[in-house]
């Protein structure tokens, strides 16, 4: 324990909540709210993310793994609630419940540097000690920071780490919130699946265009954020900068370093001490997804699916809700209760159009061959920054696949346009 805190217990508030995320909504806002973000395939108005980086061999490139002793942790996990507010003139939508952990693990002096610039951060932003003795306010949010010699989830799991090393949980909620076991687990379980192997690329067939579909009918979809950045929304990689994932500090897409020592970690430092410039940060994702509308390309399946070309659900890695509102339904693949989430498939179909997906994550399009199905990727492979075109290859396409390079809101309503003809 810290020599001048020991097992300390720490509590205090921050911004104001609920949190204004989008102010006075029309009319057609509010009917989008009642209509698209409820339960539905999933409590649609949650936003969660989780992140586990660890420092081991299989990851030395990016963790920086050199020996044994190299064992440093770090764990993610947010988990917000948005809803309507009422306000004078018309509903808002706002941040309704906040919940922020923030898990490190490494070397004791890391740890205590670490604990000490948590009670800088506190002094910096003004937060109030309050009677008790530890207990912090600051506006809405109640925080806690409990350090371990030896963490109970290793403890539990079977988990043995260097001699020397400690950990320092910190959690971050509104007063009204309390996280039930379950959410509190979760991430301990995702980091219980170990690290992700990457897919080794296969040699695919290169097409010129969706035209192969035309014999390959009935066919399913899967599709990933390359629809969300078509509508305006951030890229994935906007969160890992919001949460300091990475060192990521450029738009170049390729593998950036995990943030692992806690003295190079700033995420809690900027939410301590700017609490609503964080939170705006925080809350950005989940306004512009809210804001963003289909694209030609969402309407584009729509139209597959009412032709019956498209059968079965979209499945979907988005939580931008896009598919929904252009009347489509979902399968939500991303989501940590199941490691790899099941997959409403439609017999029959002959392939599954993957669109905008850079990785098999959740072994959809594994199970698709698996199934006998023809995988067929749309995807441009990289991006238009200032001018240049940056390249980003799929990670995962096998010997038999096919792969078009395009955009999906050229593609796909060209494919709608040559299967009318075809139709005609």
């Amino acid at each position: 324990m810290h020599p001048e805190h020991p097992g300390v217990i720490l509590q205090g508030e921050i911004v104001d909540i609920p949190y204004i995320v989008i102010d006075q909504l029309t009319p057609d806002q509010q009917q989008v709210w009642k209509t698209y973000f409820g339960d539905a395939d999933r409590p649609r108005y949650i936003e969660e993310g989780i992140w586990r980086r660890t420092q081991e061999k299989a990851t030395a490139e990016q963790s920086g793994w050199t020996a044994a002793d190299d064992a440093r942790r770090r764990i993610i996990h947010y988990r917000y609630r948005y809803g309507l507010v009422p306000t004078t003139a018309a509903p808002a939508i706002g941040l309704t419940d906040l919940y922020l952990y923030h898990s490190a693990t490494a070397p004791a002096d890391e740890i205590d540097a670490h604990h000490d610039t948590l009670w800088d951060s506190l002094a910096t932003g003004g937060w109030k000690e309050a009677p008790g003795g530890f207990l912090w306010t600051r506006r809405d949010l109640k925080c806690r920071i409990t350090e371990h010699d030896a963490h109970p989830q290793d403890a539990a799991a079977g988990r043995t780490l260097p001699v020397g090393y400690r950990s320092l949980d910190v959690q971050i909620a509104s007063v009204s919130y309390a996280p039930p076991p379950a959410v509190r687990q979760l991430p301990w379980n995702v980091l219980s699946t170990g690290i992700r192997c990457k897919d080794r690329p296969g040699t695919p067939t290169r097409v010129p265009d969706l035209s192969v579909l035309a014999d390959l009918l009935p066919f399913q979809v899967e599709i990933g954020c390359g629809t969300s950045v078509e509508a305006g929304i951030p890229p994935l990689h906007r969160l890992h900068e919001i949460y300091r994932v990475t060192d990521r500090q450029c738009h170049e897409p390729r593998e950036h370093r995990f943030t692992l020592s806690p003295t190079a970690d700033t995420l809690l430092h900027e939410l301590l001490t700017e609490p609503e410039e964080k939170t705006a940060e925080f809350v950005e994702m989940f306004r512009a997804c809210f804001l963003a509308e289909p694209t030609p390309a969402m309407w584009a399946l729509k139209e597959l699916k009412d032709a019956g070309h498209l059968v079965g659900p979209v499945i979907t890695n988005n939580f931008d809700v896009l598919a929904a509102r252009a009347g489509l339904d979902e399968c939500f693949m991303r989501r940590y209760d199941q490691a790899v989430p099941d997959v409403e498939w439609v017999d029959g179909a002959k392939a599954l159009l993957v669109v905008g997906l850079h990785a098999d994550r959740r072994k959809v399009q594994a199970r698709a061959r698996a199934r006998g199905m023809q995988v067929v990727y749309l995807d441009p492979e990289g991006f238009w920054r200032d001018g240049q075109f940056m390249p980003y290859p799929l990670e995962g396409p096998q010997d038999g696949d096919l792969v078009c390079r395009a955009t999906a809101v050229e593609a796909l309503p060209a494919l709608v346009n040559l299967l009318k003809q075809h139709a005609g």
